[in-house]
């Protein structure tokens, strides 16, 4: 907004100068013996001008933005999509669940599963919170125990708690091959058949791989992978494949195209009234389908045929996340590796048909359209399971804060005297608006 009232500014100081200059050359030929009668013609121009400038209204100036402006406008259209309410609930009922997840993780890395209040309040900035600790923590009493020893708090996990953290991790134990399997389909689709371990840490919860999974996974199949450092330093390891497996090297799209005996290609779930983009999806769909572990270097960069093979490839690691969706940036961390252009938004935005794209809590996340049903995932993964129930637990302990909340606020008012009090009746999906109301000390941000 500074930026287009300096450029406003600017523009009609250069356009007074002109008309000055202009008006000048006019009367100057008329006036030349008689100076007094060019100053009095001047000082009339200004006066004006400066009504003009009053007068002038902030959209009229659209007319005289340079070219460069237009661009600016430009490339951040590029990031609009027309919103999809049930897909954009499908990412915020999420976001607590993240935070308190975190949380989780940090109390389970720590001597004996207990931690100080003061720990959890340290890390606070990393996880997108402001305020204080015990607020938070107070609002989730069946996932977190706080109590006090030698006039310092402490916190654990509840006995509730404990028991889902069992059950993940059960899970995970039981579901070695899978993660097996996607970490290969990942080598599988690089350049290299390799990747940075620092790079593949960014997806892992997104993948459900365990934290210790170079520990777990990668030792166990030597045969498939290998752990290489050339250089010595630690943000310089790699994993590498050493075997190809044909049964691994199967996208969703053709193994979807298999069930139904028919050819690989992709689906559109948009309204019949988009006609434009439905014109679009259909010529896009009409060439060939490119799988995503085809090689990089048979298509030339920026061609059609890349596109396509790109298209594929963001579908197929989308769906192999556990929510399918992932962050637009961590995408492109993968460029080199994975042959994404320099515009990856630009690509996406181009099928909105097969991907959406939101902008919630200022992060930029794709998420794959046939994967849900309104705003539930149509084919839930076991940890997504057990990650819901965490998700119930969260929900119902934010509930008994709230209604504890309410009934103290309404004893509250008695002791005042206030005879008349509204009886509030209200379910547990109003708990997240009441929350708020309640605890203006504690504002969450975003979480990537």
């Amino acid at each position: 907004m500074a930026r287009s009232n300096n450029l406003c500014r600017y523009t009609l100081g250069r356009l007074s100068f002109w008309i000055l200059s202009k008006f000048e050359c006019v009367v100057s030929a008329d006036v030349s013996s008689a100076p007094h009668k060019l100053a009095s013609s001047r000082k009339c121009c200004k006066m004006v001008i400066v009504e003009y400038h009053r007068r002038l209204k902030w959209w009229t100036f659209c007319l005289y933005t340079p070219p460069y402006h237009h661009n600016l406008q430009r490339r951040f259209s590029l990031w609009s999509m027309k919103k999809d309410s049930d897909l954009e609930s499908a990412l915020s009922r999420n976001h607590r669940w993240m935070v308190n997840n975190q949380i989780k993780n940090i109390i389970l890395r720590c001597p004996d599963q207990v931690t100080s209040i003061n720990h959890i309040q340290k890390k606070f900035k990393s996880l997108d919170l402001q305020g204080k600790a015990p607020n938070w923590l107070k609002k989730y009493p069946c996932c977190f125990e706080v109590y006090r020893e030698n006039n310092e708090y402490f916190c654990r996990l509840t006995k509730r708690m404990r028991f889902l953290v069992e059950e993940e991790e059960s899970i995970k134990d039981s579901q070695e091959l899978v993660f097996v399997e996607r970490l290969a389909k990942l080598l599988m689709m690089s350049r290299n058949q390799r990747l940075n371990v620092s790079k593949v840490n960014e997806l892992k919860r997104n993948f459900g791989f365990p934290d210790d999974y170079l520990l777990r996974i990668v030792p166990k199949h030597t045969d498939m992978f290998r752990v290489v450092n050339h250089t010595g330093r630690r943000s310089s390891m790699d994993i590498e494949l050493i075997s190809w497996n044909l049964d691994f090297a199967v996208s969703a799209v053709e193994k979807s195209a298999k069930k139904k005996g028919s050819e690989p290609s992709f689906s559109c779930l948009l309204p019949a009234t988009w006609v434009k983009s439905w014109e679009r999806f259909l010529e896009f769909n009409s060439t060939p389908y490119i799988s995503p572990y085809a090689d990089l270097s048979i298509f030339p960069e920026g061609s059609v045929e890349m596109d396509k093979r790109n298209i594929a490839l963001v579908h197929e690691l989308l769906s192999m996340t556990l929510w399918k969706k992932l962050s637009i940036s961590k995408l492109g961390h993968f460029k080199r590796e994975f042959g994404f252009p320099e515009k990856l938004n630009v690509l996406l935005l181009k099928h909105p048909g097969i991907f959406y794209v939101s902008n919630k809590y200022k992060i930029y996340t794709v998420l794959l359209r046939e994967a849900y049903d309104g705003s539930e995932l149509i084919e839930k993964d076991p940890l997504v399971v057990v990650k819901n129930k965490f998700g119930e637990l969260m929900q119902e302990g934010l509930h008994e804060y709230n209604r504890r909340h309410y009934l103290m606020n309404l004893e509250k008012k008695k002791k005042k005297g206030v005879t008349k009090v509204r009886t509030m009746e209200r379910s547990r999906g109003d708990d997240d608006k009441i929350s708020q109301q309640n605890n203006q000390e504690v504002d969450l941000g975003f979480w990537a």
